[in-house]
């Protein structure tokens, strides 16, 4: 009797055992996956590109804070935090979403530890009714912004052509890229703020050694949308060309201070005495419609809009020590148009897609951030 008793209790505890083991399976296989998310210290999996945020309206920008996690400026006008959930910072108050114009580039203070300084460029309306891009300092602290301070105005805006992208440089100044904002002479006055790379205090005021006693630190861009430095502390940046018709000869450029860059006087390699020719174009039959730009060692990666693609430069020198880029290519049409590129603290590449824009074609959960080991980028 006894040693039934025994059986049947070991039989019970068994039965129990196996009722929760199979709550846990049916839990992990059947428990709705959280969208728009991503780990604080993310994990490269099999060296293969992998989703880690999505369902976002047109990311325009990402930068990591010093804690890992990720900041994105929706182009619409929303700011978004991105850790283990996705949680919405704040509304930027007055961003005016028309065409290419919104909440667009975003960068933080190199001291952020110390003043929680968070900088954004948006599009918004003037006093009198129109267009201008702004430049504006915040403080971000316990996720929340705080002090909003507008220290660098003026830019006019447009539906088209805004540039966006700001960062600050080797110098501890911060540059500002801007569009011609649909006037292509407004690029070879250099006392417009339009079509150019600007260069400010981090409060707004001019350094004494700009080349024309303002903001403009070099011009005749037609919309720049990236720019990076490399190792030797050299600025580049990339440039859509012109659209319609004459579509193509998209920029890579050497940047320089003083220095004019052509539009809308050159196209392609086209030289003039005066003006500087790009490092490297697409020619008038591709079209990159380039975006974002991050340099590691001597490798230039930049996203591509129309072009669908990731792409890496190399840099090499020829024998009059003029920089040579040799175009790879990567993901092609695989993620749709690209346009965000940042080097996270796992090591791997970091890229927005932007097919909520009105000129992509939206997959399942777009808009996306697609995380790229470098490894596979040989």
């Amino acid at each position: 009797m006894q040693k039934i008793i025994s059986v049947a209790a070991i039989f019970f505890f068994i039965c129990i055992v196996l009722v929760i083991l199979r709550t846990k399976l049916t839990s992990l296989i059947f428990s709705p996956r959280q969208l728009s998310t991503i780990n604080s210290q993310p994990t490269i999996v099999d060296h293969q590109p992998s989703i880690i945020a999505s369902d976002l309206k047109i990311p325009w920008e990402i930068v990591f804070l010093p804690d890992s996690s990720m900041l994105v400026t929706e182009r619409p006008g929303t700011l978004l935090r991105i850790d283990t959930e996705k949680q919405v910072i704040q509304e930027i108050e007055g961003v005016r979403h028309i065409g290419e114009g919104g909440l667009l580039g975003m960068t933080i203070h190199p001291n952020f530890t110390r003043n929680g300084w968070l900088y954004l460029y948006s599009t918004t309306t003037s006093a009198s009714g129109g267009l201008v891009n702004i430049i504006e300092r915040y403080t971000f602290k316990n996720n929340k912004l705080t002090e909003r301070k507008t220290i660098f105005a003026g830019i006019a805006g447009s539906s088209n052509h805004d540039g966006g992208r700001i960062a600050f440089g080797p110098d501890g100044y911060l540059y500002i890229t801007t569009g011609d904002a649909e006037n292509p002479n407004s690029a070879q006055d250099t006392q417009s703020l339009n079509g150019k790379i600007l260069r400010i205090r981090d409060d707004g005021t001019i350094p004494t050694d700009n080349p024309f006693k303002n903001a403009v630190y070099s011009f005749g861009h037609r919309n720049p949308q990236g720019i990076a430095w490399d190792k030797d502390g050299r600025l580049w940046e990339t440039e859509h060309g012109p659209s319609g018709l004459q579509s193509g000869y998209d920029e890579v450029n050497l940047i320089e201070k003083g220095k004019n860059y052509g539009w809308p006087v050159l196209r392609g390699d086209e030289k003039q005495i005066g003006m500087v020719s790009p490092i490297i174009q697409s020619g008038s039959t591709d079209t990159w419609a380039p975006a974002g730009m991050v340099i590691l060692n001597n490798d230039i990666y930049f996203t591509g809009l129309r072009g669908q693609t990731l792409y890496k430069a190399q840099i090499s020198r020829d024998g009059q020590d003029r920089p040579l880029l040799k175009l790879k290519k990567y993901l092609q049409k695989e993620y749709g148009r690209l346009r965000a590129i940042r080097l996270g603290p796992d090591g791997a590449l970091h890229i927005s897609t932007s097919n909520t824009d009105g000129r992509g074609e939206p997959q399942e959960n777009d808009d996306k951030i697609v995380q790229i080991p470098l490894e596979i980028l040989r």
